[in-house]
């Protein structure tokens, strides 16, 4: 059939959309139109050719998303809004019981602000953080399961045990190292007590046989607490731990005063020995010792000289040490007790200079790392590293400013000044009095500077030795430097005791001043 063209008024037009109602108008006619209708298999042309476009793959699966997105956004402004006006109101049962817990949780958390810019809100500026941090720990955990490339890692070997120990009065067992000559011919008897991840094996690193016996030392080196073969101790402070080398020089038959020498963080247990049995030490000997970097007394130059020199990793480590130790449970378990050796800067979080990474790049002294990490890791065990941790930057029970010689006089009130007035009140001297001498590298990066600074403000009678361009770890492996540092504190070599002489006195640690004009450096 042909195609014929009608011409259609409005009211066709009309007509031809809706469905006929009924409704009639006056004067118009009804004329019935019949519109022809196409099969869609009708292959005949048409004069009207309509053209359309087929819509791609790529263009569907995008408006697919576009469309899921816009649901999803939906349906999350919803649950929002739902949450808000059911849940989260002030007569809400869940608002009721959670509201005070949660306040105290906000307030202790609330110090953390302080790191944030102050243009930033914490209620948007925290929920990116955490999302940043949960990012930052999965790419860790993919990284962290494939090996560096081009470098082979090497497993950790735990020894066979092969310390000498002894049993202590409360029923743990201590392993230590001598070294030198034997205790009972000793002119100078000196126990060193290790840092964090170290071992009896640290002491003196590359100290010479030869160089101890020459100026009679007996060196002796121990296990902290849980590190290496000796005991956990269940209550560990710094109080038990000056308790601990006390029973160890006892043990030994040291009976006369000893000297104990403290390496970077093994210096807190030195600390502790000055603090807590001073009427046993003869003196003191610091390779850049750790202070407690949030100790109130420190100054503001002081402190933040010390926290720009560590990396945002120590900077966290330590903050975990001292809020919520158990969370280090997780870091230690990736570094250094992941059963694979790895370098010292990258297990401690550590930023090293100049001297330092040479060092450390050495063979000498990565063969001597990894023996010693293997000792101090030999229980395979957390508790004792986040002990340790928790000790240097948690409240020691004392201040270094009670290191600082004072005289006290006996008695109070208005009867001790009408004796003072006719000299009957006596007086003591308080305080630790044997000499102290420190040895810090004014390039150390670990232990900085201002650390020292700090002790030597506090405590004056202390002698400090600085060392231009020196490291933390320039005393490894230096006979030089050992000399240099014996000649200091003990004066000139005369050699070991003979059995049948007597020890030195309680007096021979204070020959400080005539050692002075030999430890100009």
């Amino acid at each position: 059939m042909a195609d014929v063209a009608v011409a259609k008024s409005w009211r066709d037009e009309l007509a031809s959309l809706v469905e006929d109602s009924g409704i009639r108008f006056n004067g118009d006619v009804v004329v019935p139109t019949f519109e022809e209708k196409r099969s869609v298999y009708d292959e005949s042309p048409v004069n009207e050719e309509v053209e359309v476009e087929s819509e791609s793959l790529k263009d569907q699966i995008e408006g697919f998303a576009k469309a899921w997105g816009e649901m999803l956004m939906e349906l999350m402004r919803g649950c929002r809004d739902v949450v808000q006006q059911s849940l989260l109101t002030e007569e809400s049962y869940i608002v009721k019981k959670t509201k005070g817990p949660l306040a105290e949780v906000s307030k202790r958390l609330s110090v953390l602000n302080e790191f944030l810019p102050e243009d930033r809100d914490p209620l948007h500026a925290w929920p990116v953080i955490f999302f940043v941090f949960i990012l930052a720990l999965s790419a860790l955990s993919v990284n962290s399961k494939q090996d560096i490339s081009g470098k082979l890692v090497k497993e950790v070997y735990i020894h066979p045990p092969s310390a000498t120990r002894i049993l202590l009065p409360d029923g743990r067992h201590m392993a230590y190292r001598e070294m030198g000559v034997p205790p009972n011919r000793a002119r100078y008897s000196v126990i060193a007590p290790h840092g964090f991840l170290s071992s009896r094996l640290g002491g003196i690193s590359g100290v010479k046989m030869s160089l101890l016996e020459e100026f009679g030392i007996c060196l002796v080196t121990y296990d902290l607490p849980g590190f290496g073969e000796s005991d956990p101790h269940p209550e560990r402070n710094l109080n038990s731990s000056a308790l601990d080398i006390q029973y160890l020089a006892d043990a030994l038959g040291v009976d006369s005063k000893f000297w104990v020498l403290g390496y970077s963080s093994g210096a807190i247990h030195a600390w502790a020995a000055m603090k807590f049995i001073p009427d046993r030490v003869a003196g003191v000997a610091l390779f850049a010792p750790f202070v407690n970097p949030y100790e109130s007394s420190m100054t503001k130059e002081e402190m933040t000289g010390t926290w720009n020199k560590w990396t945002r990793k120590r900077k966290l480590s330590y903050f975990l040490a001292r809020r919520s130790p158990k969370f280090l449970d997780y870091f230690y378990r990736r570094t250094f007790l992941s059963g694979k050796h790895g370098q010292i800067d990258k297990y401690l979080y550590l930023k090293l200079g100049q001297k330092d990474k040479a060092l450390s790049s050495e063979p000498a002294f990565e063969e001597f790392w990894h023996r010693d990490v293997e000792e101090s890791i030999r229980q395979g065990s957390t508790k004792p590293f986040i002990e340790e941790a928790a000790l240097q930057v948690s409240n020691w029970g004392f201040s270094l400013v009670d290191l600082q010689v004072q005289e006290k006089c006996s008695g109070k009130g208005i009867l001790s000044w009408l004796k003072f007035g006719y000299g009957q009140v006596k007086c003591e001297l308080s305080g630790f009095l044997g000499p102290v001498h420190i040895w810090q590298g004014m390039d150390d990066q670990v232990v900085p500077h201002q650390m020292t600074d700090y002790v030597a403000r506090i405590l004056p009678s202390v002698v400090v030795h600085k060392l231009p361009d020196e490291g933390h770890f320039s005393y490894f492996f230096c006979e030089e430097c050992h000399r240099k540092m014996f000649l200091t504190i003990f004066g000139s070599p005369q050699g070991s005791l003979e059995e049948s002489i007597e020890a030195p006195t309680e007096d021979y640690g204070y020959q400080e001043a005539a050692n002075l004009a030999m430890a100009a450096e």
